[in-house]
């Protein structure tokens, strides 16, 4: 594609023509994507227009029911969510997926318990000192602070156990992290740092694909737009160069498909296409 055309990395993940029907209703029809390292990819849309089937296709909790999918250059289909995670897909749900009344180090170490070297881990006893160590190096490279790694979940704030979430993803991932929704319901100061864990993740190297609503958001932080429209990738777009009016055009599909501000001067003109009915796409 584009990237190594141009001498670019070569996408850890991509997608090819994916299609995923539910009954009537396609949900994705012929998706092309790709997540380069180093980058944060935006995935936007309007309510059905598919990200999140296309997110659960990606992350192996849906089979594609057509399309092809490339991971570090090698085609693989993943049978379940377990099957992403052990090739080194993390993602970071709106809801946060957290044990609230289990401590921070309870949560990044959740069913991936280090166990106490010699016959005592064989009985099942766990070693506390060792992922606590490990917690706190992974919190100190994010640059996120929690007041006390003994305390429960529920007595932090919402940008702290955002920041507990993002960092047990990117602990266990080694190769791209999805985060949907990370900013709903947090205030400023915490979507705030919450941005600020987005970049700090891509700068080591794990690209991230970022679903979001909230355009200025996006537009902070991605280094590209993906804009699917009723199942479809009908534009991509370079923040740099292109406005949060073009995306909202071509989300409500008022802005013909192509790319805008991404190497090939394709400006195109806006269309006057009335808006279609949404399908049931998540």
């Amino acid at each position: 594609m584009d990237a190594e055309r141009n001498g670019g990395p070569a996408p850890v993940l991509r997608a090819s023509g994916i299609v995923k029907q539910f009954g009537a209703v396609r949900a994705l029809d012929g998706v092309d994507i790709e997540v380069r390292p180093r980058e944060v990819v935006a995935l936007i849309g309007d309510n059905g227009a598919g990200k999140s089937t296309l997110v659960n296709v990606l992350t192996g909790v849906f089979r594609p029911d057509d399309g092809q999918m490339m991971f570090d250059g090698r085609p693989v289909s993943f049978a379940s969510p377990q099957a992403a995670r052990t090739a080194g897909i993390e993602t970071v749900y709106q809801d946060l997926a957290i044990a609230p009344h289990l401590d921070p180090v309870a949560n990044i170490f959740l069913g991936r318990e280090y166990r106490t070297p010699g016959p005592l881990g064989g009985l099942g006893f766990l070693d506390r000192r060792r992922m606590v160590r490990e917690t706190e190096r992974q919190l100190a490279q994010l640059k996120v602070r929690i007041p006390g790694l003994g305390r429960r979940m529920t007595t932090l704030s919402g940008g702290q156990r955002q920041g507990v979430a993002v960092a047990r993803a990117v602990m266990w991932a080694s190769k791209v992290v999805f985060m949907d929704e990370p900013t709903a319901a947090l205030g400023v100061a915490q979507t705030g740092q919450v941005l600020q864990l987005v970049r700090q993740v891509r700068d080591t190297g794990i690209p991230v694909v970022f679903i979001s609503h909230n355009m200025p958001h996006v537009f902070e932080v991605a280094d590209r737009i993906v804009v699917l429209r009723l199942g479809r990738v009908v534009r991509e777009l370079d923040p740099r160069t292109a406005t949060i009016d073009e995306a909202v055009l071509a989300m409500t599909g008022s802005l013909a498909s192509g790319r805008v501000g991404l190497g090939d001067g394709a400006m195109a003109n806006a269309g006057s296409g009335a808006a279609e009915g949404r399908g049931a796409r998540g």
